[in-house]
């Protein structure tokens, strides 16, 4: 019988949960080990042990504790950019994506008296650039700014090197490569820049870099000065400078009215290229205003041609030609010759640039003796037929006095003194002016500066000159005398012009006026302020030296024959002076001149004529300005309508007869 087997021994598990400690009910079987895989053994004959992976917890806290610290500083990167930095970052993204360029406002025209435009301004482009976009990194090219340049200083007529220092600036984000270029101008280089896009285009899509040198390359609306009559009132209009302001002339007087009000825009831009649904902003511009003159262009350009002509015969250094209405003291012509095209400043010299009418001055010589016979008459010293006995030559302080040509005893009357321009005959006539000659001196310097000598004529123009005049006590003992017939003294053209206003106008100075108004951009017309009026002398003193100034150009003794005019009454004066050199302060040469009104019986206008130095042919007043005053009076009567004279010129006597 086979044996028994032994009863197995219960070896006590964990209790359940469910029981007691003594595990009986609902007991677990006891865990069993693993056992060895068929032919496995452990060196000791059992099975191997298992191996128990740690715990991951303490993994995860870590990982978890690194991400928090990670996110933690995102959240305070993000709290320094949005919240503490905020203000300053957009303040530089906005800078970085916005353009912001000036919207120049359209300069006032200034027109003539007729609304003829002597200076307007036309469409034009500032040519521009964001230099950033020439970094390698963003044009995709190493050498941006020399390619660049290449391409666009023969357009723009700029040095390369120029261009290329403007372009190599990547800190800024704007710079103006040229002012004020023609539409034309910008056709060319928006041409050429549509060109290298495609060609860029084409080559990113070969692989290649897609370079594109002129991305960058802007433009900014604006308007450029043009005169369309060329050099025609260049000394009056002057010139506007690149930076769009005035730079002479009434163009520097009245930039601020003419400038206007200059607007602003801003855009967003991204690769050179405006982005039209960023936003952006715009202040409007607002238009300067127009200035219309009291020039006649037409009378201008008469004056002009006269003057030019005339300069270039004689071989002049200059001339200049003034019409004034004597009426109203308003300036119709100022003609200087030799000139120049503020078109193209860079014709001009140095000489040409300004209004040498206003800003030279020179002794006048005898068109000046008009005021000295003013004063005469004026303070009853004389009367035209007062007898002057003129000799050859007058002994007088420390000199010879002489007449310009020489000549037995003249006896004139005080109108012939005039008449044949007597120097010596004038000093003897103002010598009655005082009971000594230092009273004499006084009582002429007053009536001079009356007439406007020694001070600025009004017109408020950059550089004019107020002339010289010293006061009484300074004159030499030669200025007491050359004083009265023109030497000794300086003045400027307008000047000299409106001392014969003066005399046609019955006495009255009616301060030069070149602005009749202005029109501003609301449309609205703004007639200038009245000049100022200043009594010289009396209506009838005025009279009588209007008869006695058709003397000088109605009588064959007089000096200004050629300057008659067929169907007018005219008055006037020669003047013939020697000149001082303003370079070498002696003098040399000769100022001659003519100056007058017409009609004499009714004056309208005057015209004053001066050319310096004349070298070729004649240089008295009478002989080449006589006919300049001829020719421009005739057409600024024939333009304004002033119809003939209807009486015959008074014919004061010019001499009398020894013994009567």
């Amino acid at each position: 019988m086979p044996p028994k087997e032994p009863p197995r021994r219960r070896v006590p598990g964990p209790a359940h949960p469910r029981n007691g400690a003594n595990g009986r009910s609902g007991a677990r079987p006891p865990a069993r080990r693993p056992r060895p895989a068929p032919g496995r053994t452990t060196a000791r004959g059992r099975a191997p042990r298992t191996l128990r992976l740690g715990s991951a917890r303490p993994r995860l806290r870590l990982v978890s504790l690194g991400l928090t610290l990670v996110m933690l500083l995102f959240v305070a990167r993000l709290l320094q950019v949005q919240a503490v930095d905020a203000t300053a970052y957009a303040a530089k993204a906005e800078k970085n994506r916005y353009l912001e360029y000036t919207v120049a406002a359209e300069r006032g025209e200034i027109t003539d008296r007729k609304g003829v435009a002597l200076a307007t301004s036309v469409d034009a482009h500032n040519i521009t650039a964001d230099p950033k976009l020439f970094t390698p990194e963003e044009s995709k090219a190493p050498d941006a700014p020399q390619q660049a340049a290449a391409l666009l200083a023969p357009i723009l007529g700029k040095d390369v090197d120029e261009i290329v220092k403007k372009l190599s600036t990547p800190k800024s984000r704007y710079t103006v490569l040229a002012y004020r270029q023609t539409p034309q101008v910008w056709k060319q280089i928006k041409d050429l820049k549509a060109v290298l896009a495609e060609k860029a285009l084409k080559d990113e899509r070969d692989g290649g870099t897609g370079a594109n040198v002129l991305a960058g390359v802007l433009q900014e609306p604006t308007t450029k000065r043009v005169y369309p009559n060329g050099d025609l009132a260049a000394g009056i209009l002057g010139f506007v400078s690149a930076d769009g302001k005035g730079g002479g002339g009434l163009e520097s007087q009245l930039d601020e009215e003419l400038a206007g009000e200059d607007g602003k825009i801003r855009y967003a831009q991204s690769g050179g290229r405006r982005v039209p649904t960023a936003g952006g902003s715009e202040i409007p511009a607002v238009p300067g205003s127009d200035i219309e003159l009291t020039i006649d262009r037409d009378i201008q350009w008469a004056a002009q041609k006269a003057i030019s002509d005339q300069v270039a015969k004689s071989k002049a250094d200059r001339g200049y030609v003034i019409v004034q209405n004597t009426r109203t003291g308003e300036l119709l012509a100022m003609a200087n010759a030799p000139g120049y095209d503020p078109n193209d400043l860079s014709q001009a010299t140095a000489a040409s640039l300004g209004n040498a009418a206003l800003q030279d001055v020179y002794e006048p010589g005898s068109t000046s003796k008009v005021m000295s016979i003013a004063a005469v008459l004026e303070e009853g010293a004389a009367t035209p037929g007062t007898h002057v006995t003129v000799p050859n030559r007058l002994h007088r302080g420390d000199r010879l006095f002489k007449d310009d040509v020489d000549h037995p005893t003249w006896y004139l009357t005080l109108n012939g003194v005039l008449a044949k321009s007597s120097n010596i005959g004038t000093i003897l006539a103002t010598g009655q002016l005082g009971e000594t000659q230092a009273e004499s001196n006084q009582v002429l310097h007053d009536y001079l500066r009356k007439f406007g000598l020694g001070k600025k004529t009004g017109l408020g123009y950059p550089g004019e000159s107020p002339g010289l005049l010293a006061p009484p006590k300074d004159w030499s003992t030669s200025q007491q005398y050359t004083i009265p017939f023109g030497q000794g003294l300086s003045i400027n053209a307008v000047q000299a012009a409106s001392v014969y206003s003066t005399v046609a106008n019955g006495g009255v100075r009616i301060a030069p006026t070149l602005v009749r108004g202005t029109k501003g951009a609301d449309g609205r017309y703004t007639p200038a302020d009245a000049p100022e009026e200043t009594r010289v002398v009396r209506e009838k003193t005025a009279k009588t030296l209007a008869a006695m100034l058709e003397s000088v150009v109605d009588d064959q003794e007089g000096t200004g024959t050629k300057a008659a005019i067929p169907g007018y009454r005219v008055a006037g004066k020669t003047g013939t002076a020697n000149r001082v050199d303003p370079v070498r302060g002696v003098y040399k040469g000769y100022t001659a001149s003519f100056a007058g009104f017409a009609p004499a019986d009714d004056p309208q206008i005057t015209v004053y004529c001066a050319i310096q130095n004349p070298t070729k042919g004649s240089y008295f007043g009478g002989q080449i300005c006589g006919p300049i005053y001829k020719q421009v009076m005739e057409f600024a009567l024939k333009t304004l309508q002033v119809p003939p004279s209807g009486s015959k010129p008074p014919r004061l006597p010019v001499s009398f007869k020894p013994g009567e």
